[in-house]
């Protein structure tokens, strides 16, 4: 069951969500505040009650402290509660994911809309949190990996939040790219190339003009009829003649795992 705080300076608004909120059975308690710095009092209080807030749903456009600097604070909390951004202002997406927001609701907030942003946050409360392994021999600790990158995609009016480490593959599709994950796939305004040059440490890696696959999705390699294919999550992508011996010299390095 999830401890929220609702934060807006629009009455009527606060109360709305708030309303839909306490109508969630996925949810325990709702705080309200009518400003950023009303927000950071109640979670202080509850942080020293010994209270936790699980989520903190959360207006952009304020004064005074606003919606992204508010979340940039809590960001910096040693356990900080999710944030769903809930906002007439669709301006605003990319700097939302950029602070890993669980969710971006438009207003007017749809009833369906909010259960689902509320249904993100309670499997990520539910998800354990991994413990601190010591150190061993004295040996140096390893050093953190590299943060997911986030990427906002926008259909029918409503964004989504579609993780790096989700994506199988980008397909380019003139000046877009179409992300393809496990669940569907997601059109993105950013060139193939730009996904390449971001991307590469991450182990993407370029198979042909129109693809760019995720290695560590990667789980057979295919040789049929002089051509070379790759397999992940049930797709089969030619490989292209100029790009084949580097995507086998690569997954010689770091093996599918189930070559054939």
């Amino acid at each position: 069951m999830l401890h929220t705080l609702a934060v807006d300076d629009e009455e009527p608004a606060l109360a709305e969500l708030a309303y839909l909120l306490r109508r969630d059975p996925r949810v325990a308690e709702v705080q309200t505040a009518g400003d950023g710095q009303q927000a950071l009092l109640a979670l202080d209080r509850a942080l020293a009650s010994g209270r936790s807030v699980d989520a903190v749903f959360l207006d952009i456009g304020m004064p005074g402290l606003d919606g992204l600097a508010l979340a940039r604070l809590i960001s910096r909390f040693a356990q900080p509660p999710r944030v769903v951004f809930v906002t007439a202002h669709e301006d605003h997406a990319v700097e939302a994911f950029a602070l890993h927001a669980a969710d971006y609701v438009l207003k007017p907030v749809a009833p369906e809309r909010l259960a689902e942003a509320v249904r993100r946050c309670a499997e990520s409360a539910a998800e354990p949190v991994p413990e601190e392994q010591p150190e061993q021999g004295g040996a140096a600790p390893e050093r953190a990996a590299a943060p997911d990158e986030v990427i906002s995609v926008e259909l029918a009016g409503v964004t989504r939040f579609v993780q790096r480490s989700e994506v199988l593959y980008a397909e380019a599709q003139g000046d877009y790219a179409r992300l393809h994950t496990g669940g569907g796939s997601h059109l993105v305004r950013i060139p193939l190339a730009t996904l390449e040059e971001r991307w590469g440490a991450a182990g993407f890696v370029r198979i042909h003009r129109s693809h760019l696959v995720a290695l560590h999705h990667v789980h057979e390699l295919r040789m049929e009829a002089g051509r070379t294919y790759v397999v992940l999550g049930g797709h089969v992508l030619a490989v292209s003649r100029r790009h084949t011996r580097q995507v086998r010299e690569m997954l010689v390095r770091h093996p599918p795992t189930a070559a054939v």
